[in-house]
């Protein structure tokens, strides 16, 4: 995945864009792409499958600004070897008009500017605020349902947050410091030890998971959280050197067999980070819904052997994620990610009375809402959708403020 290309450039071929869809002749200019490394064999046939030349030409538009900083001045020669130097000359005078500017916001791989004017922030961008406490009352009549959840600190949090990348290719994530102090705040008033690790390689990522999972206080605290901040793919986060690190490798480090220090005790994961390229444009609701009751399943009991209760091998995680499959997750360069500014807010209110699965929904419903703003191009009203994924056994209240 390719990123980096400068914001003057994006913003050239937002400012001309009418003009290049309209104008463009796509066939020869693809194929000199192509040539140049710019775009690849399958996006070319991504192109060529749109049919007439103006999508064929939005989305060759849509792709630029992802395909790194060399891309828009290839882009500008293309244009004059396929006879069509007007418009490589209106983009580079478009270009000349342009500072550089850090842009006001962005999404998580750099496609497009995104504006939120709607929006508002949590505390002026500071934080959360205080989170509310759990009373006596509720603690006593929801205790035994759930996990046990009295320790101070409750466990340590481990935040690994990336924004500044080595390869090129990997934008500087403007507003992942916004993140990282919400969090950490969020974490210390849900009574977590927070443990920071900023910028650092895709193999120092597994190193730090190693000692965190080793920690020997794991042992008589009640849970762990483990959050992670970066660019990202399907199934996979970068590491500050443009390395990927699979998510299967974070959970297996906090697994039964290889942290048996958190054995039956709740673990909690989360990544702010892109799921694949493809933004989610949304589609328009239609009048009336339907709801689909959930199928019963038959359940078996687990055997005993010479004694010995076995586990699976991972249990009693909850993972959020940013995005779906396949998709791009949104930021804001000063309030932060979509789904972190959702989550700090949401966890502050109802952690007092709200099990966590139950408050992921409620970050659900609150990213349903969000769009992103960029008139007249294929990304304007922009969606995104979060989700999470559980095999917790029991109810996972954090209960702030309750200390035995």
């Amino acid at each position: 995945m390719l990123g980096g290309m400068q914001e003057r450039h994006k913003d050239a071929l937002i400012k001309l864009r009418v003009a290049l869809v309209q104008e463009m002749v796509p066939d020869e200019l693809v194929e000199h792409l192509v040539s140049k490394k710019i775009l690849t064999p399958f996006m070319q046939e991504k192109i060529q499958c749109k049919g007439v030349s103006y999508r064929q030409n939005s989305t060759l538009l849509d792709l630029l600004p992802r395909r790194g900083p060399k891309a828009f001045t290839i882009f500008c020669t293309a244009l004059r070897d396929t006879g069509q130097e007007h418009l490589a000359e209106q983009l580079e005078e478009q270009e000349r008009c342009l500072k550089p500017e850090v842009p006001f916001s962005v999404e998580e791989i750099g496609v497009q500017r995104w504006r939120e004017p709607c929006e508002r922030c949590i505390d002026d961008g500071d934080g959360p605020g205080n989170v509310a406490m759990t009373s006596v009352d509720f603690y006593l009549s929801h205790q035994k349902q759930a996990y046990k959840m009295t320790t101070r600190p409750r466990g340590y949090a481990l935040i690994i947050s990336n924004v500044h990348f080595a390869a090129p290719e990997l934008d500087y994530r403007h507003g992942g410091e916004v993140d990282l102090v919400s969090l950490k705040q969020l974490f210390s008033h849900l009574n977590y030890q927070v443990v920071v690790r900023s910028n650092i390689t895709a193999q120092k990522m597994i190193s730090e998971l190693d000692l965190f999972s080793s920690l020997p206080e794991h042992a008589r605290l009640d849970s762990c959280i483990v959050c992670i901040l970066s660019h990202g793919v399907d199934g996979a986060v970068y590491g500050a050197d443009g390395k990927l690190l699979q998510l299967q490798d974070v959970f297996t480090k906090l697994d039964n067999a290889h942290c048996p220090q958190l054995q039956n005790k709740p673990k909690m994961f989360i990544f702010q980070s892109c799921r694949g390229e493809e933004a989610d444009r949304g589609v328009d609701q239609q009048d009336g819904r339907e709801q689909a009751g959930s199928p019963g399943c038959e359940q078996s009991d687990a055997g005993k052997e010479d004694g010995k209760v076995r586990l699976p091998t991972q249990s009693d995680m909850i993972c959020a994620y940013a995005c779906l499959r396949g998709t791009v997750s949104l930021r804001n360069t000063k309030r932060g990610s979509w789904f972190i500014q959702d989550m700090t807010e949401v966890f502050s209110k109802h952690a007092k009375d709200t099990h966590v699965a139950d408050m992921l929904v409620k970050v659900n419903a609150c990213i349903k809402k969000r769009e992103g703003h960029a008139p007249g191009t294929e990304y304007h009203r922009c969606k995104e959708m979060s989700e999470y994924s559980s095999t917790l056994c029991r109810d996972l209240y954090l209960f702030p403020g309750v200390s035995l």
